[in-house]
């Protein structure tokens, strides 16, 4: 067993950070705060890279590293112990939540110097990354499950970060419940496995299943897998559970890009590569999980389109980017899934942070359709140059964007692979034309054309810091170069370039993996359709971009006709109103259960059945009371007399019964 000894301090260093932070927010000075928050988070981060160079020091076959931390619950032959596990996976994962959370805790220091609830702030950040890191670094299920509630504990608070706003509050307490549906499913899940297998440990599980010393009842794996995605939809926002998502724009913006891009939202993603070895058993489980990804991507990109807050466009674009990476893990392509969940760290932490120094340096404001222009404005050329990098990125610019080789693969993948299948590539095809219309609409309205920011507004920017635009360049230029660590085959063997990713990945997914649909076996029609599909992921992002730029920047008048009449404009308004998801869960199921917890729990159990048998018995004793306390004179010939008379009643009833 290969031990490290030192994985440990990548989780309890930003716990030590939130303990210190908390204890200390309003008595600490705020350069103290910071160097906590954001120290404590990078050192994580380089023991996080440490262990990765320990790890790809390690022959294929044994590459992973266990550190037994302590025992943490034992009862008979049960027990669950805190392990942190490395392998290639959660390596990768480590240094994208560490790192990707590093930058944003710098970026924080500027965003939120002004903020009286700083150093709360800064703790809740660093108990987020605790929690998300002993998420991916546990080798059992209990332990993973611990750091998934642990990140939905954070979200609550930090999403209802400013609760004296009420709205705020509100999408706190929206995304924790809407999280615990999922998480019921979650729950339920682990439990068969625990049933059925004996164990929650993963490594074990994989054994077992390897080695085919518990037989494999499909139906009861089928059962386990899609109730752990359950938790998924919630945690990762898919269809129907991604309601939470778009509200959590009320948090502060730092917020947003640690949850929508490195953290939070990528746990389902992480979690299904993570059992791969039991998905692998259920083709029902994997056709749910690429169908429910598919259209939650068409879904949420279509509603992307009409939406007028600059984070609420990027909230809607990613769950629609959650719903690619959930098509890569549920055709069998885990590491395509994998691979589009860091480039999508990269591009889209850099268009949350960008988006949230246009509104810092608007003082606030939120409304595309009141921008515009902003790439001249004194401050914003390095905001806006890295928000083109992430946004040709995510709309697959060829050759020159981490999203184009990452999304590339998974549309290769959802039509090649034996679990995909055509209409799935399709779907997510025309989703991918959806993407680059709506991101370069949001580019164009927000920094392109004549200005429309308040007057008053323009004349008193607040310019964002140097913590703030230098991270936000940091991630815009990892958006260009991070996917050429995993590009296509047919191409890296032109360039005689090897796609590092897969075969860093490749101990974890070997079992796993999928091969090619019968139809088109043979290594030439793999080929031959490998290249097709490589040129029509060529144009997609040519006809995305450019209709994009045409519609927004000369067509204007054309597309506001066209939301004002016919079917167009039906789309338009259905499109704005989120396609009344919202309404309907309202009238659907929040209402009968208000009505039900009103008029049958509280009406009908609380106050007819309790609250009316405790004063029911409350009422009784106090008329015993009332009755006996005439008795009690404190009068003791009374008190004989009483006695006298009671003996006198007891002696007639016992000569009555014996004559």
């Amino acid at each position: 067993m290969n031990s490290l000894g030192y994985l440990w301090l990548i989780p309890v260093m930003p716990l030590l950070g939130a303990i210190f932070n908390g204890i200390f927010a309003y008595k600490a000075p705020r350069w103290l705060i910071s160097w906590v928050g954001c120290g404590t988070v990078g050192v994580a981060f380089y023991v996080a890279i440490k262990g990765f160079i320990a790890l790809s020091g390690l022959p294929e076959t044994s590459r992973f590293i266990s550190d037994h931390f302590y025992t943490w619950m034992a009862s008979g032959d049960f027990s669950v112990d805190f392990n942190f596990y490395l392998d290639p996976l959660s390596g990768v994962m480590a240094l994208v939540v560490t790192g990707v959370g590093f930058l944003i805790h710098v970026y924080s220091m500027g965003y939120m110097h002004d903020d009286p609830g700083y150093g709360k702030y800064f703790s809740f950040l660093n108990l987020f990354i605790f929690s998300m890191t002993v998420l991916i670094l546990s080798d059992n299920l209990v332990g993973l499950f611990l750091g998934w509630e642990g990140v939905g504990l954070c979200s609550y608070l930090l999403i209802g970060f400013w609760y004296e706003d009420n709205e705020k509050a509100e999408a706190g307490k929206k995304a924790f419940i809407v999280n615990r549906i999922g998480d019921a499913g979650f729950i339920f899940g682990m439990a068969i496995l625990f049933w059925y297998f004996g164990t929650t440990s993963i490594p074990q599980l994989a054994q077992i299943v390897h080695s085919g010393s518990v037989p494999i009842e499909a139906g009861i794996i089928t059962i386990a897998c899609i109730s752990l995605f359950i938790g998924a939809t919630g945690k990762s926002a898919q269809l129907p559970l991604y309601t939470w998502l778009p509200d959590a724009m009320a948090g502060p913006t730092p917020v947003s890009a640690l949850i929508h891009a490195a953290t939070m939202v990528t746990a389902g993603v992480y979690m299904v590569a993570r059992m791969n070895f039991l998905y692998h058993l259920s083709p029902l489980a994997m056709a749910v999980v690429a169908g429910v990804g598919v259209l939650t991507a068409v879904w949420a990109a279509m509603i992307a389109f009409t939406q007028n807050d600059i984070k609420k466009v990027l909230a809607y674009s990613t769950v629609s980017q959650l719903g690619f990476m959930f098509v890569g893990v549920g055709v069998g392509a885990y590491t395509a899934g994998i691979f589009h969940l860091m480039t999508h760290a990269f591009f889209k932490a850099c268009l949350f942070l960008g988006s949230g120094a246009v509104i810092h340096y608007l003082h606030g404001e939120q409304d595309i359709r009141k921008m515009g222009g902003l790439r001249h404005m004194p401050g914003m050329k390095a905001v806006f140059l890295a928000w083109v990098a992430a946004t040709l990125a995510i709309s697959g610019l060829p050759f020159v964007t981490s999203g184009f080789f990452s999304k590339d693969e998974i549309l290769w993948m959802a039509l090649a692979s034996e679990r995909g299948a055509v209409w799935i590539y399709l779907v997510g095809a025309i989703t991918a034309v959806f993407t680059a219309v709506y991101m370069w609409r949001l580019t164009v309205l927000t920094f392109f054309g004549e200005s429309r920011v308040d007057r008053h507004t323009a004349e008193h920017p607040h310019k964002p810091a140097f913590s703030m635009w230098g991270v936000v360049a940091v991630l815009g230029f990892l958006s260009i170069i991070g996917g050429w660590i995993g590009i296509p085959a047919f191409l890296g063997e032109a360039l005689h370039i090897p796609n590092y990713f897969e075969h860093w990945l490749a101990p974890v997914f070997k079992s796993s993996q999928m091969g090619f649909r019968a139809a088109i076996g043979d290594a030439q029609a793999v080929h031959s359709l490998e290249v097709t599909v490589f040129v029509i992921g060529l144009i997609i992002p040519a006809v995305g971009i450019g209709l994009g730029l045409y519609l927004w920047t000369s067509q204007r008048e054309l597309l506001a006709n066209l939301a004002r009449k016919g079917i167009t404009s039906v789309f338009y308004r259905a499109s704005l109103a989120k396609f009344y998801v919202d309404e309907i869960y309202n009238a659907v199921v929040v209402q009968p259960i208000r009505l039900l917890s009103v008029w049958v729990f509280w009406q009908g159990v609380d106050v007819r059945i309790i609250d009316l048998t405790v004063n029911l018995v409350a009422r009784v004793t106090t008329f015993a009371g009332d009755v006996i306390r005439y008795v009690q004179t404190g009068n003791v010939q009374f008190y004989a007399l009483s006695m006298f008379a009671g003996l006198a009643v007891i002696i007639w009833i016992i000569i009555t019964a014996l004559v």
